[in-house]
């Protein structure tokens, strides 16, 4: 998810706070349409996987959780420091 949060952070560089988990990106103005494909690349090299937009919703990009969960579970836990 850093990734993602940086990218986030990078696209919007006024943010004065932490992007949270259930914050909805797109009513935040955090992901707009002219960067929602470039966000969708991402997540694709991220997770090694295609994304298939016509099996996808605008909900499954709505918030940080969510495109964890649709996206990028099997990769965060990858990523993830052993304990």
């Amino acid at each position: 998810m850093q990734r993602v949060t940086a990218w986030l952070n990078e696209k919007n560089p006024g943010l004065d706070s932490p992007i949270g988990v259930e914050e909805d990106l797109i009513e935040a103005r955090l992901i707009d349409s002219m960067d929602f494909l470039e966000f969708i690349d991402l997540l694709e090299e991220i997770s090694g996987d295609s994304i298939d937009l016509q099996e996808v919703t605008i909900d499954d990009f709505r918030t940080l959780a969510r495109v964890r969960e649709r996206f990028l579970g099997s990769a965060v836990l990858a990523d993830a420091p052993a304990g």
